[in-house]
Order: C-alpha cells, then sequence, then structure tokens
C-alpha cells in the first residue's frame, strides 16, 4: 500500500509536467532518514508533514511557481538553511530556493530601499522582529494571522502549532496580530569562566577584599567589582594576562546595536512592564496612553534616552572598557569582538549574544574542556541601580520571517511555505541543534536538549527557565527602526572618543531622535504616527515613582553576587533567581 501510495504520488506530481522525478515522498523518506533527525515528531508523523508540504507546493507549480528568492543575515543557523535546508525544500517540493546570505545591516537597508518603493527586492525575508513597530505602522508588512485564515489557509501547514514558538508575543502588533513568523532567537546573557570562579585562592582573595563571596554578579556593582579584581588583582592566568570585561567601541553601525539590543534597560531607564517597558520602553521612548502612538524621547518631552540612567548606562559602557577590557576594544566592531572571550583571556563578560554558543564550544578551544564540556558557563545579566523587579533585564534577538502584502501573490505563497518549512517540528529541533537558536518549545524540553545540556553551558537551562520571559527584542514604540537605530552608533562613539561627555551624547541622541519622529509626524504613517509632546522642563517628568528615573544619590550599592548552581536550583525550581 505504501509502494501504491509513492507511486501514485509521484504519478500525479509527473503529471504537472515541470516538477523533477525526484519532488516526492521517496524524496522526503530520504532526507528524514539522513538529515532530519532528531525530531520531536516520529518518522510516520514527519512523512505525513512532508506530504503535506508536497502536496501544497504542486498547487504552486501548477500555477508556474518554480524558484523563489528569500534573503537573511549570516549567522550558523541561517547558514544551515542555504546550504542544507533549501536543497532538502527543492528535492522535496521540486521548487527552488535561493537563499540570500548578507550582513544584518544590509537586509535592513533593503528591506527599506522596498519598502520606500512598495516593491519588495525578495519574495521573503529574515529580518529582526525589531522591526515589529515599523511594519505595524506603515503597512506594507502581510499581516500572517488574517493571511493564514485567508488567502494563505491552503498553503498553511495544519501543524504549523504557533503556540508552540516561543516568541511570538515579539512579532505581534498592537492591534493583536502576528507580523512576522520567527525562525531563530537568542538572548544576550553574561559570560563566565566558571573554571577561575571556582577556584579557591581566587575566591579566598576576592572575598578578603570586597567582603562577599565571587560569583554570579546580580548587580553592576558586582560586575564591576569582579572585572577590577580580574584585571587588576589577578592579573595573569598560566602566563597570559586576564581581563575582567570585553566589549567593543569603533565607530561602526554595529556598535548602535550595543545599545538599542537593550544596554539601557540592563541599568534600568526604561519603564516597568513585559516584553518592554510602558509608557517608556528600552530606547527611551515614551508613548501616549493607547500604547502606540510616541510622544518623544528626551526628558523634556516626556521621555528617558538622555535620563540619568541613561547617561549612567553610557559612563559605564565606556568606563569598564577602558579599564577592564583589552585595550583593542575600543577599536573593535562586533564581529571582531565576538570571539575574543574564546581564545581564553576573558573572565567574564556582561553582554554576550548566545549566538556565539557553537563556535564556544569547538573542542581544543582554551575554553573547552578535553571531554568536551565547557569551562564557561551563561546566566542572566546583573542589573543597573535603576533596574527594577518587572522590567526588561537583557534582550534576545528574533530573526523572523517577513512578507509583503502587495508582492506577487504566488511567490509569496510558496516563500511561505519554505518559512513554515525550515521552522516546521520535522526540521526544527536538527536545526536548533545546529546553529543553538531555539524557537519552538516543544524542542527546548526535547530529550535531545537535555542530553546536550553538559555541554552548552547553561544555554537549556536559560530557555527552559521562567527567566527567560525578562528578555526581549525593540518593542513597538519604535516607530521607524531603520531611520532611528542609525542615530545611535553615530552619537555612542563621541562619548567613546571623549568628543563629548555621556550626557553630552545622550542629550544628542534624545534631540535627534525627536527631530527624526517630528518628521515622521509630518509626513504622515497608516497608523500610530509619533505625536511629540512640547518640551517643558526635565523636572516635571523626572520621578522616583516611574520613568524617567531622576538621579540616584548612590549609583553603586553594595555588590550582590549569587552561586551558580544556587541559580540552576532556582530555575529548576520555577524561579527566576
Amino acid at each position: 500500500m505504501k509502494v501504491r501510495h509513492t507511486a501514485l504520488a509521484l504519478a500525479s506530481l509527473l503529471a504537472l509536467g515541470s516538477l523533477p522525478a525526484w519532488a516526492d515522498e521517496a524524496a522526503a523518506k530520504k532526507w528524514i532518514d539522513s538529515e532530519f533527525q532528531p525530531s520531536t515528531l516520529n518518522k510516520a508523523q514527519q512523512t505525513a508533514e512532508l506530504k503535506w508540504f508536497i502536496d501544497a507546493a504542486a498547487k504552486l507549480k501548477a500555477k508556474g511557481i518554480k524558484e523563489i528568492s528569500v534573503v537573511s543575515e549570516t549567522i550558523t543557523t541561517h547558514e544551515y538553511e542555504a546550504k542544507t535546508l533549501a536543497k532538502a525544500f527543492e528535492e522535496i517540493t521540486g521548487i527552488k530556493v535561493k537563499h540570500d546570505l548578507i550582513q544584518e545591516g544590509d537586509v535592513v537597508e533593503k528591506l527599506q530601499t522596498s519598502m520606500q518603493s512598495g516593491k519588495s527586492i525578495y519574495d521573503g525575508w529574515i529580518s529582526d522582529s525589531d522591526l515589529i513597530g515599523t511594519h505595524y505602522r506603515y503597512g506594507k508588512i502581510m499581516n500572517l494571522t488574517d493571511y493564514m485564515a485567508g488567502s494563505g489557509k491552503e498553503f498553511t501547514n495544519p501543524g504549523i502549532d504557533i503556540k508552540d514558538y516561543i516568541g511570538t508575543k515579539f512579532t505581534t502588533g498592537p492591534d493583536g496580530k502576528l507580523y512576522q513568523l520567527p525562525d531563530q532567537q537568542f538572548a544576550n546573557l553574561y559570560w563566565f569562566r566558571a573554571d577561575l570562579f571556582d577556584r579557591k585562592d581566587i575566591k579566598d582573595r576576592f572575598k578578603a577584599k570586597y567582603g562577599y563571596d565571587l560569583g554570579v554578579p546580580l548587580n553592576w556593582s558586582a560586575y564591576e567589582d569582579i572585572a577590577e579584581f580580574f584585571t587588576n588583582d589577578v592579573k595573569q592566568i598560566d602566563g597570559k594576562p586576564i581581563y575582567g570585561h570585553m566589549d567593543y567601541g569603533k565607530k561602526d553601525p554595529s556598535l548602535g546595536w550595543r545599545f538599542t539590543d537593550a544596554w539601557l534597560s540592563m541599568a534600568g531607564t526604561a519603564d516597568i512592564g513585559a516584553p518592554n517597558g510602558l509608557p517608556i520602553d528600552e530606547w527611551g521612548i515614551r508613548v501616549a496612553a493607547d500604547k502606540c502612538t510616541p510622544v518623544g524621547a528626551s526628558v523634556s518631552r516626556g521621555g528617558a534616552t538622555n535620563s540619568p540612567a541613561a547617561v549612567y548606562a553610557l559612563t559605564k559602557y565606556v568606563d569598564w572598557m577602558k579599564k577592564y577590557a583589552p585595550k583593542e576594544a575600543t577599536g573593535m566592531t562586533f564581529g571582531e569582538a565576538g570571539p575574543v572571550p574564546a581564545q581564553g583571556q576573558i573572565a567574564q563578560q556582561i553582554f554576550w549574544y548566545t549566538a556565539f554558543t557553537a563556535d564556544m564550544t569547538k573542542p581544543g578551544l582554551p575554553v573547552v574542556n578535553a571531554d568536551g564540556t565547557p569551562k564557561w558557563r551563561m546566566a542572566p545579566g546583573p542589573n543597573g541601580p535603576y533596574w527594577k523587579q518587572g522590567m526588561q533585564n537583557g534582550y534576545q534577538d528574533v530573526g523572523s520571517w517577513t512578507f509583503f502584502k502587495d508582492h506577487d501573490a504566488n511567490k509569496t505563497a510558496a516563500a511561505w511555505l519554505y518559512a513554515q518549512f525550515v521552522t516546521a517540528k520535522t526540521v526544527s529541533l536538527k536545526k536548533t541543534l545546529v546553529g543553538l537558536t531555539p524557537i519552538r518549545e516543544s524542542d527546548i524540553q526535547s530529550k535531545a536538549m537535555t542530553d546536550m545540556a553538559p555541554k552548552l553551558g547553561g544555554l537549556v537551562e536559560f530557555y527552559r527557565s521562567p527567566a527567560r520571559v525578562a528578555w526581549s527584542p525593540t518593542g513597538t514604540n519604535v516607530p521607524d527602526y531603520p531611520k532611528l537605530a542609525q542615530l545611535w552608533w553615530q552619537n555612542v562613539a563621541q562619548a567613546v572618543t571623549g568628543e563629548k561627555t555621556p550626557q553630552a551624547a545622550m542629550d544628542s541622541l534624545a534631540d535627534q531622535m525627536d527631530q527624526v519622529m517630528g518628521r515622521l509626524e509630518r509626513a504622515g504613517m497608516e497608523r500610530c504616527a509619533p505625536k511629540l509632546n512640547k518640551k517643558e522642563s526635565p523636572d516635571k517628568w523626572l520621578s522616583d515613582k516611574a520613568a524617567p528615573w531622576k538621579k540616584l544619590a548612590n549609583e553603586k550599592p553594595k555588590g550582590e553576587t549569587i552561586a551558580y548552581e544556587q541559580l540552576l536550583n532556582a530555575w529548576k525550581a520555577g524561579k527566576a533567581r
């Protein structure tokens, strides 16, 4: 019966005239057996899911769709998609995928160009969910909620299981509609050398100097103490310099990510609220009572971009990099600084992307034991003195599938098929094990992830913990991500070089953000365009009840740490800490 069923399916596909012979269940079986293991589905379920893709693709092939083009940034997960999953999709469905890999900044630039022209360069995009506020306001991007229930229903996998995706709250607009489908995600967490932190001689010296135990820092005061200790007291490990901090500071677009990726929220600049502060978010942008209309970034308009907490955050960033990081750090970009901790001379890093996990676990690295287990661990980042319970704790990147609503309907449908394919349960667990950027709860809870956990330094424990909800991407307060994001690196760089004080740099940034939002207000948007508050005295807004927070008398309270094992036990018990 199985052979007859496969033969009939093959015959029906060949009858379409353009499908290759291998676009059938035999190809699906080959991929299930050779590549798509492990999976949270059994092989019979995988076969059924891929049969649905074959049938859905056949409808599009009948309409002449033979090839689609999509684009993403270059990270390990997307390389796996472009080099392996695109090939599998073509062999199984007969639709060829040209999956371009380019730099993140180029993705944003091309997306912006397409939005301005009204013509999409690609059939599908994997772009950061950071653009959710932009997509919602301009009305150029397809609303997936309505698409899946309407014109795209016949091309929507019955087993898609949207509730299984852990990042959909980040890709949902203020209207409650889903605008992007998560493809990969990773958080910025605290990273440290557990082997060094566990050494009795180092622990004793730290306790003697600071009066509390060396451990995972809970606040920025402890992080600073540990940074100073390793840089100026320990100084060397195995004859090589050891540094208590790592960062990057070159005047480059990637410097902006360092800050827009929630550095200010870690210090406590925003309001309480999840997934982003309301009414003030981690960029310092305030929205009106409708939770949608931006009214200002500067304190004089009720925002917090140049508030005491934001200035504190920038001040610490500059001071720590110059005092406790390798001297080369100030001239490095994101890409250049990323591999440095793996070289073995960094004791801790407050802001480390879990996307680097795969690169930090390679055999032979100075930070990997002979048995393949890491010498390092990851944990929730420490909080600044302005931070309060219930605030966003850090950033989580959610690269998500995005489609233009006025693009060719058949091309969009084919790209939607591919997007579902590379995130489907048939392939998602294997993709997670390759790129370590999980998107499905079922994958995170799988036995395969449990088995991998000892080699991943806390990644699995973090994603299984209740703490993960406090890490979120840029929210909907940001009305135009491409226009506003570029302002950050240009202004922050002036504080790094000393051209401006941190206060002057943030004053300039806040003013420029207000100017851009003012232009957006005049230009108009489809919905929720900015409507700036009039300028008033900052004293009207600064408060100890809500953002923008007034300056604290003491910005360095006593350092607090927690033992890593205690942290893990808290997670297992369902607590954040």
